[in-house]
């Protein structure tokens, strides 16, 4: 009977100590408020939209993130006026992220997810320092006919993790 009684309370321990630890990433589906993508997010998103230059053309762009661990996970979307300013958009869109944390673009970067479909993509890994804090970017930014797509994560560079890269990026769906 002993033993028993001994396996019951680990058992008990056990269950205990799970229902005390909860998920530090509780991914869930999420999009911008024109469902206009969904992308999986670690925590529960907050959304904004707000008018923004991207280097000629002034759109609404409607952001949707959540923060764990340091990391921000955030996609957002913009419409141009028309698809011949979507190259110089993803051009203006890669020189604000860059500037936003003094970085510098590391190796080719190629994160996972499906880009067909796409008429331009671009995949950036880069470091940089902003408010004196070491920070990593992965963003990916492409275009679809009129409308642009921002994909990405920034933060300290100790949090990213490659399984939290790939459930991310592979999750961003255009509508």
């Amino acid at each position: 009977m002993r033993p028993v009684r001994v396996a019951l309370v680990s058992l008990s321990l056990a269950c205990l100590c799970l229902a005390a630890c909860s998920p530090r990433y509780n991914w869930r589906e999420a999009s911008d408020n024109g469902a206009h993508f969904v992308v999986l997010l670690p925590a529960k998103p907050a959304s904004v939209t707000r008018p923004v230059d991207l280097d000629g053309p002034k759109v609404e762009m409607s952001m949707t993130a959540a923060e764990v661990d340091g990391l921000t996970f955030a996609a957002g979307t913009a419409e141009l006026p028309d698809a011949a300013s979507a190259n110089r958009t993803l051009d203006a869109m890669r020189t604000a992220l860059l500037n936003n944390i003094g970085g510098q673009v590391q190796s080719g970067a190629a994160w996972p997810g499906k880009t067909e479909g796409f008429a331009r993509t671009v995949d950036l890994d880069a470091r940089g320092v902003s408010r004196g804090r070491p920070l990593r970017l992965a963003a990916r930014l492409v275009a679809r006919e009129r409308r642009v797509y921002q994909i990405l994560i920034v933060g300290d560079e100790k949090a990213f993790t490659e399984e939290n890269i790939e459930t991310f990026f592979s999750s961003f769906k255009p509508s």
